[in-house]
């Protein structure tokens, strides 16, 4: 496994029929930048453009080296995967495949959440988007010499989906090598994350291609894990809360210590979307109406 230090090639012929671009945009979030990956030999299928930029656009372009690019797949609708689609799309006449827009796949809460106002959220989200064509969960797509196969895996986004190639998951923000995913409500739901990771444990993928970082080579050890780290999360604000109802910042503050602060943010948006999974599981309950600052407290059956 690549660890964060270890700067990739801008691009890489990961296994025969598959390249690997590096869009130039690192950061916390991204690691070293947004993976966008090309599939096929004769004819392509570019599976997340990645951020508007027109330098990336072109090494997308100078990597066909003038074969057909026949879809443009997006996992899921933040910019740094999704910008860069309409214009690739418009530059390959190809169309932009994807489970829907930034609203799909919401639950009711979600989106009554986002109606409502007072939860935040929104890091990063392309509202805009809109894709050509939407995917159903397991809708199979062909190309020229190429063939893959979309999966609907909501959690960090409620459009994310994964793509299947050839033994191989492209999981876009779903499971990374290096890092956790974000999972920042109304656009991201942890019940649906936890779900979908369960049913990505039950398959037989060689290989998982993430959106950013390094390809995992253990797939189920990797999900495993994801599994394992949000469960001892959900555990550490159970316990947390036992003494009474306290605001996510609050549960943060107690349970993230070592976090750098430049990053307690998103840890505790990541609080957030336990409290809120609690709360739809029947363990847990807003004490104020639910916002970001609310404060939340264990019911009777979650044993506060």
């Amino acid at each position: 496994m690549m660890t964060p230090g270890e700067v990739p090639a801008k691009r890489e012929e990961m296994e025969p029929g598959l390249i690997r671009l590096l869009a130039p945009n690192p950061s916390p979030m991204t690691l070293h930048g947004t993976n966008t990956y090309l599939i096929g030999e004769s004819s392509l299928a570019v599976i997340d453009p990645g951020p508007a930029n027109d330098a990336h656009l072109q090494a997308i372009l100078d990597a066909a080296a003038g074969r057909p690019i026949e879809a443009v797949f997006v996992t899921h609708s933040h910019v740094d995967h999704s910008r860069l689609a309409p214009a690739l799309a418009r530059e390959a006449g190809a169309p932009v495949l994807a489970f829907g827009d930034s609203t799909a796949g919401r639950s009711p809460l979600m989106e009554a959440l986002a109606k409502e106002g007072g939860i935040g959220g929104g890091e990063g989200v392309d509202a805009g988007f809109r894709p050509d064509r939407r995917l159903a969960d397991g809708e199979v797509v062909r190309g020229a010499d190429w063939e893959i196969t979309a999966l609907h895996t909501p959690g960090h986004f409620g459009n994310h989906m994964c793509f299947s190639w050839n033994g191989a998951l492209f999981t876009g923000d779903h499971v990374m090598g290096w890092a956790s995913s974000l999972v920042s409500p109304p656009d991201g739901n942890l019940a649906h994350f936890m779900a979908s990771c369960r049913r990505l444990l039950t398959r037989e993928d060689r290989i998982l291609y993430p959106g950013h970082g390094a390809p995992v080579r253990d797939p189920r050890k990797r999900i495993g894990e994801l599994i394992a780290h949000r469960e001892m999360r959900e555990a550490q604000i159970v316990e947390a809360m036992r003494g009474g109802p306290l605001t996510p910042a609050e549960i943060t503050a107690r349970i993230y210590r070592d976090t750098p602060p430049a990053l307690l943010a998103m840890a505790e948006r990541n609080v957030l979307a336990h409290l809120l999974a609690l709360m739809e599981s029947g363990r847990a309950e807003a004490v104020d109406k639910i916002s970001s600052k609310a404060r939340f407290r264990l019911t009777d059956t979650g044993g506060g």
